[in-house]
Order: C-alpha cells, then structure tokens, then sequence
C-alpha cells in the first residue's frame, strides 16, 4: 500500500540516483556499451507480471539497468541531432512539476500553470524580438510547432479567398501553395500532407552554397501562398535572407513561416543577433526550448503574430469546457490534456539571465568555430561557413567518411553524426549544451582524429 512517508522516500531516493547519475556522466561511454543494451534487453523480457512489485524495487530496476543503456546526451560530449543537455534548474523544476501534476490546458485547471505560462511566452517574444501582441504557445516540439504556425497559415490565406476551410474542408478549396528552400527541414515534408495540402503543391526554392534560399529566385506568388524560411540550415546553421524574402512575399499577399527549431536562439547574442534581421517581420515562428534552451524533453514553442487565426485553426468548445476570461492553452494548440512546460522554461530563463544565455549561445557557437579550425588544420575538410554551432565535416571518400564515423562512435569518447549534403556523405557536429567546455572540446578533437587515422590504418 503507498503511503505519504513510503512517496517521499521514493522521490528521495530517486533524486539521489539521478544525481548520482549525471555526477558520473563524464566516466559513462557516450553510447552505451553493447552488453548493457542486451542485458536490459533481456531483463525487459516476458509478459505482465501477475502481480505488483514494490516501488522501491522498480526505482531500483529502472536505475541498475535502464541508466547503463542510456546516452550520455546530458553531458559535455554529446554533438548530435542539436540535442542539448538539461539546466540543473529546468531539471529541478521538472522533478516539482512531475509531482504538482497539472494539467495545462487552461485557467481553470491549473492557474499556476497558466501564469507560468504567460510570463514565459512573454519573455520569450522579448527575447527573439517578436511582436508583443503575438500569440504564444508551448507544444511537444518544432514538428509541432511548425504545424501549430502552418494550420493558422492556411486559415488566413484561404480566410483572405473567401474560404472558411475549417467549416468548408478542403474540397473545392482554392489551392494553396507551399514555397519551402530546396534544403528545408524534412519535417515540414511531413506536415504538409497532415493539413490535406500535399507535397504536390509544394514548390522548391534554389538555395545557395550553405544552404539560404535565394531570394532572387523566390517565384511568383500566385494566389493562397505559404513561404517557409529557415533560421538555422539543419546542416550547415545557415539563416535564410529574410530581409529581402519576407517583403517579397508579402508584397505577394503571402503568408511567411519561419522554421527556426534552434537557430532563432541566435536572437539572445549580440555578437549573432544579426543572423535574426528580417525574420521578426514574418508571420510565424517555430522553436525548440529543449534544443538551445537545455530544458528537458519535450518542449517546443509556436508563435503567431495573427492570434485569430492561430484560434481559428486550433480552438475547441465542449459543453464541459469553462469558457473563462483568462488565456487558455487548448485555444491555440492541438492538445487537450498537456504537461506544463512552462515551469522548465521559466525556471532555465530565470537561471540564466539574459546574459547568461548569451553567453551559453555565444561560448556554444565559438567552441564549433574553435573545433572546425582544429580539425582543418589537421586536414579535415570543413563544408560549412561555421557561423553559429554547426560543424560539417568530410574525410575523403564517402566510404571513408562513413568508416571515420563508425570508428567514433564505436570508440563511445564522444558522439557526433553522419548526414548527407551537396550530394556527399558526412560528418555533422551540433554544439548546443550547457554541460560543454574546452576540456570536451579537445577530447572530442582527439578523439576524431584518432578515428580518422585508425580508419586509415
């Protein structure tokens, strides 16, 4: 039977692994070793049990075998998929929020939650230079995020045909056309089906050599258009010139989205601010707190400067549903019942400060410059201008590239991975956490360059 006294001393105790945890990250391999995958592989084995286990046994299961098949993407040395680590403030937040259990769908079901809420959206538009009047909202991801700003789009482009597609659908809608760059983010390959647009009526812009979109071959807008540009190229971290492209699609009567999953955090540096120019004109912006910001999974963030049609496309009404005066999250996302993400985020800004954020973004983006010249001065070929956190790297032949990737990751020091660019394979750095320092950086120089040369032995 639970008890008060047995709950705390199981959250005490799971406190005190998982900060036995993370003290230990820097001696953990990065990937976890193949026997301890295999060995809770086995332990995960059979069916329900018939009976139930005491929670103190389950903490202690999950710790002893579920932590050694974890990766160390917590710690200093983990550089892929722009995974950042977790502040030990946003943690600590989340550990009280996981016990205050709210559900943060509106007002009434949790004010705290709601204020939270509020106070970190404002913050945030303060933060990346956003229009005070633009609706902001916390969501699972960027994927989210992007479909949370794409759905109001198509409501106020078909809205201005004349259509009302959230009553009419789509049948017989006037068609809408989707301009993305020729090296967008695959996610919005993946949106684009979920709202009944279609890839077919997706429309590629040449990019340039980092991946930017040209904005002199943006074509003519021609009825209901959505333009999505990127603040922050997946590969190479390139911003696309949204000085010159949101102007021209607007002049067009265009809709302009920016997907900007870790590179809108640039807003927070001086020295990097200049990367955002233009992208505050656009219409709607998509971000990820737990990449750049270092909060826990999973949190992205929508913002849309047409509150209306952000409500339009993503409001809901239920008989059981108090329609109060206060700011409700179910009006401007797609989920109901929703974990309170504010808390991690208020709690990391309130960590850091604005300067320290930009001193984590800047010190971030100058150890990716630091390593890219390391490892060209070693011989390593450096694709990408490094102008924030990404690194691009090839060693040779694709099949060498591929064996030089294999050997570091096998080595488990640190973790970085493959991608594709221009057509050739290659190695992707993305520096983005907190728990990063030089001391990281040149284990991680090393430890490449010792892949590289045993790949060739």
């Amino acid at each position: 039977m639970h008890t008060k006294g047995s709950s705390c001393a199981l959250l005490a105790d799971a406190a005190r692994r998982s900060a036995d945890y993370l003290e230990g990250l820097d001696r953990q391999p990065i990937f976890p070793r193949d026997a301890d995958i295999e060995r809770l592989r086995a332990a995960l084995g059979g069916g329900l049990p018939r009976d139930s286990a005491p929670d103190a046994e389950i903490l202690q299961f999950l710790d002893e075998y579920g932590s050694p098949a974890t990766v160390a993407s917590a710690g200093g040395r983990y550089f892929g998929f722009v995974t950042g680590g977790a502040l030990p403030a946003s943690v600590a937040a989340h550990f009280l929020a996981t016990a205050w259990d709210q559900n943060a769908f509106s007002f009434t079901s949790s004010p705290a939650a709601a204020l939270f809420d509020e106070t970190a959206i404002r913050w945030l538009r303060e933060l990346f230079g956003l229009p005070a009047d633009s609706a902001g909202s916390f969501v699972v991801g960027a994927s989210a995020a992007n479909f949370a700003g794409l759905a109001a789009a198509r409501h106020a482009v078909l809205a201005r045909a004349g259509w009302n597609v959230e009553e009419q659908g789509l049948r017989g809608a006037p068609e809408v056309t989707v301009m993305i760059g020729a090296e967008a983010h695959a996610t919005i390959n993946k949106l684009v089906p979920l709202l009944g647009i279609g890839r077919a009526h997706l429309v590629r812009v040449p990019v340039d050599g980092q991946g930017r979109m040209r904005a002199d071959r943006l074509p003519a807008i021609r009825g209901p258009t959505i333009l999505v540009i990127q603040a922050g190229n997946v590969n190479s971290g390139a911003f696309d010139p949204a000085q010159e492209l949101v102007p021209q699609a607007h002049a067009g009567g265009a809709w302009v989205h920016v997907d900007g999953a870790f590179g809108l955090w640039a807003a927070a540096s001086e020295r990097r601010r200049h990367l955002m120019n233009g992208f505050a004109g656009a219409d709607s912006w998509a971000t990820d707190a737990h990449k750049w910001l270092n909060v826990p999974y999973d949190c992205g963030i929508s913002f849309v400067r047409d509150a209306d049609a952000l409500r339009a496309a993503m409001s809901i009404s239920a008989d059981y549903l108090p329609l109060g005066q206060h700011r409700d999250a179910i009006d401007i996302t797609i989920d109901g019942s929703r974990r309170a993400r504010s808390f991690d985020v208020w709690a990391a800004l309130r960590s850091l400060g604005r300067r320290g954020l930009a001193e984590m973004i800047d010190r971030n983006c100058d150890q990716a410059a630091w390593l890219a010249e390391e490892l060209s001065a070693a011989g390593v070929e450096v694709l990408n201008e490094v102008g924030l956190n990404q690194v691009v790297v090839a060693f040779g032949s694709d099949e060498q590239t591929l064996r030089v990737i294999l050997e570091l990751q096998e080595a488990r020091t640190c973790w970085c991975g493959g991608t594709r660019w221009h057509g050739r394979q290659a190695m992707r750095i993305s520096v983005s956490s907190w728990a990063t320092t030089q001391v990281d950086m040149t284990i991680t120089r090393n430890a490449i360059l010792a892949a590289a040369g045993a790949s060739h032995a």
